[in-house]
């Protein structure tokens, strides 16, 4: 990236300038990411090593877990870092690499919704074809893509991000750096990014909601057509139920912030919502999955259940000197 700007470096002000509230926070927001990876990374780790869930739905399940837990190191960490600090800066290059994976991981995540609800849909109105049309190739090749669409389409905007000349302030009124926080920072004309950013950005957020919501719209259709029962309606329904509280966790808050026009935006609106999708969101993930999903639950606990029963046999051996 050719790099057209005088200013070398970021001042991330964060969520508080109240230092007093500073030390307190690094130890709530330090807990809550210490929750979203060992969450998240127990379900990867179920996923991957049980058997039993060796189906779609949790491959992607794994996928989600995976994102989760990538999403939160790209911004947490720093923010951590600068409870701490007096500086709180972030390089140029550093700036547009959290811009990069942020956009990255939040599309691919948005789409991986959409792509789980596509799962729901062939599992309950297609059940006989389903191991047919959901095979380990096409689910494969639906997880490359997604990975790969949001890699270029966050490529797309930390490159023209980049590109821009900011020749006035360098404090950015945020706790990472996100692209509407820099357009205000920005000489000259900005069209062009907040054009990608509302058409691209919203095309590949909107697109795969309005999937989500289409998905589900045709699974109560069929459902109530073929079952006539709303008690057997409800039933399926609450298999959805899950994968339909993420999707509201994740979507209500950005589409809050995106669909805003910058000039309108509140500052401390933005960090709020903010923290909700980056910060509340991946922690709650697991949470809603393990309440509400049998084979989870039972596949830690299975996991738990060998754990304990490989260090009783570890203490039963005899050590040698």
């Amino acid at each position: 990236m050719l790099n057209q700007t005088s200013v070398s470096e970021f001042l991330l002000l964060g969520v508080t300038d109240i230092q007093e509230l500073q030390p307190f926070l690094f130890v709530v927001f330090l807990a809550i990411y210490f929750a979203n990876v060992a969450g998240n990374g127990a379900i990867l780790t179920v996923v991957i090593s049980d058997p039993r869930l060796h189906s779609p739905m949790y491959f992607f399940l794994g996928n989600l877990s995976c994102l989760d837990i990538c999403y939160s190191t790209v911004t947490l960490p720093k923010m951590l870092e600068n409870f701490l600090s007096t500086q709180k800066t972030i390089s140029f290059l550093g700036c547009m690499s959290q811009l990069h994976f942020f956009h990255f991981l939040g599309s691919t995540e948005a789409m991986l919704l959409a792509v789980m609800a596509f799962d729901r849909f062939v599992a309950i109105c297609k059940p006989l074809h389903y191991t047919l049309i959901m095979s380990r190739q096409l689910c494969t090749q639906m997880a490359i893509t997604i990975w790969t669409i949001g890699f270029f389409h966050a490529l797309l905007h930390s490159i023209m991000t980049s590109r821009l000349d900011f020749c006035a302030s360098n404090q950015i009124h945020h706790f990472f750096c996100d692209i509407k926080p820099l357009l205000k920072l920005a000489c000259g004309n900005t069209e062009l990014n907040q054009w990608l950013l509302n058409t691209v950005t919203g095309t590949i957020a909107m697109g795969p909601f309005f999937l989500t919501l289409l998905s589900y719209c045709y699974i109560i259709i069929y459902l109530f057509f073929k079952t006539g029962s709303c008690r057997m309606l409800h039933k399926t329904l609450s298999t959805c139920a899950s994968h339909f509280m993420v999707v509201i966790l994740l979507y209500a808050p950005v589409l809050f912030t995106y669909t805003r026009p910058a000039s309108g935006s509140s500052m401390d609106q933005d960090w709020i919502i903010a923290i909700m999708y980056t910060v509340v969101t991946p922690v709650l993930n697991p949470i809603i999955y393990t309440l509400r999903n049998k084979d989870v639950k039972n596949a830690l606990s299975r996991a738990i259940r060998k754990r304990l029963r490989l260090e009783g046999i570890e203490k039963t051996l005899p050590r040698h000197k």
